[in-house]
């Protein structure tokens, strides 16, 4: 039966003490599975987006991968108000009502 490689990079990611990064792991997994270059290529974008996806794994920054199991909550998740922008609430709400009706000009465009 052959092993994912989701499951060979939990493996390999098992018996690492700390965080590999994305391509070290995937020149790992394409040894291990002996994929040509050109398959290698062709698998490389849905691998990554299944190692995002897998419950088992988090990246750790700098593209660099480890077993969410090995951290705690806090080191896993990225919290949200690093991402508010202070000038959101400066800004104005955009108001339908005060827009002027399109001229027939302007309607003929469309």
């Amino acid at each position: 039966m052959k092993i994912s490689k989701l499951d060979i990079a939990f493996n390999l990611l098992s018996k690492k003490k700390k965080p590999t990064p994305f391509l070290k792991l995937w020149e790992e997994i394409s040894q291990i599975e002996a994929l040509t270059s050109s398959q290698q290529e062709d698998q490389i974008a849905q691998f990554y987006s299944d190692l995002c996806l897998d419950s088992r794994f988090v990246n750790m920054g700098e593209n660099k991968w480890d077993l969410k199991s090995r951290h705690t909550f806090s080191e896993t998740v990225i919290s949200t108000d690093d991402f508010l922008d202070d000038d959101v609430e400066d800004e104005e709400e955009f108001d339908l009502e005060d827009e002027e009706e399109p001229t027939e000009k302007e309607e003929e465009k469309y």
